[in-house]
């Protein structure tokens, strides 16, 4: 029998039993989230996924990488930490699904000073609801517990998403002059600008609530699926940080219509109290506008139908221009 009398890794910081223990605790959440292609556990030095299980023809991957920033400080000082995990997810499969691709499978690191196991649990059960919301398997991840590289209670969070798409079935595509654009509704502000969230929220607690700011972000992959495979929609546009202004021209220049669509009550908070301007609101934030989707003048009832019934909030907000850039009218 070795008997241990010298320093041990749990002396400076790392404590492996938590880890272990955390393990266990997320096998059923990773399960829960399985899907065909992914039938096999957690606990591999590799994930694996079975693409001669899916019946595309010739498919291309598509892949996406995001995190959710000083969001987290929040999640943090406010001890809600059930909706990052779901933040995480969406950031990475709201971008792939722009692209026409459904989303398959997801990883997700999260690292931190000393490992609260309770806490990591929450986080990860949200990543878990995250991928069912989103139909992709959770099928890998890694914790890191890196004692002082985070101060005491800090985490943070990755994550890693990857989908697959018929090669000619790639968005966007075709997008012309005139063409319908959509916006439909976000769930606040979802999980970009939290530095000037952060710093307005400093002076102005009482006015906020966590519920409004913690609020997670849209996955609206299921949603857009069915109307991308029905050939309806021709682009879309994740709009994330740099807002309306900054993202829309990565698909097309578009000229949009102000007071077109309903802003939620938490940015005219943040407008108001931080004395923010129009311009800086719709080149910071979603501004209500979580995801936005072209499509021909002749296909827009149809697909307005369509995204109503699977329980997006619709609203025209403008049209494509010839241009590289959006204009506000």
């Amino acid at each position: 029998m070795i008997k241990n009398t010298g320093l041990t890794y749990k002396d400076a910081g790392v404590d492996i039993d938590a880890g272990d223990e955390l393990v266990e605790r997320i096998k059923p959440f990773a399960k829960a989230t399985r899907r065909i292609g992914a039938d096999t556990d957690l606990g591999g030095f590799g994930a694996l996924f079975d693409l001669t299980r899916l019946n595309y023809k010739n498919p291309v991957l598509v892949s996406s990488t995001d995190g959710v920033g000083t969001k987290l400080k929040l999640a943090i000082e406010t001890g809600i930490h059930e909706t990052v995990g779901i933040d995480l997810v969406a950031m990475c499969v709201n971008d792939i699904i722009v692209q026409g691709a459904e989303p398959l499978f997801f990883l997700d690191y999260f690292a931190t000073g000393k490992l609260n196991v309770e806490e990591a649990s929450k986080v990860i059960a949200g990543i878990a609801e995250g991928c069912k919301q989103a139909g992709a398997a959770l099928i890998g991840g890694e914790t890191a517990e890196m004692p002082g590289m985070y101060k005491a209670g800090d985490y943070d969070l990755a994550g890693f998403a990857v989908g697959i798409v018929e090669k000619d079935q790639i968005l966007p595509r075709d997008i012309k002059d005139g063409d319908i654009l959509l916006g439909l509704a976000s769930n606040g502000v979802h999980s970009n600008g939290y530095s000037l969230v952060r710093k307005i929220y400093e002076k102005n607690k009482e006015d906020f609530t966590t519920q409004e700011l913690m609020a997670p972000t849209r996955i609206y992959v299921k949603s857009l699926l069915a109307a991308i495979r029905a050939g309806l929609v021709k682009g879309m546009a994740h709009i994330t940080g740099g807002g309306l202004t900054e993202n829309l021209p990565r698909i097309t220049g578009a000229e949009i219509k102000l007071g077109s669509w309903d802003i939620p009550e938490v940015f005219k908070k943040l407008k108001n109290l931080g004395g923010v301007e129009e311009a800086e609101m719709l080149r910071t934030f979603n501004y209500g506008i979580g995801m936005v989707v072209a499509c021909a003048p002749e296909n827009k009832a149809e697909l307005v139908k369509m995204l109503e019934s699977a329980g997006e909030k619709v609203f025209e907000i403008g049209v494509a221009r010839a241009t590289d850039k959006v204009v506000y009218v």
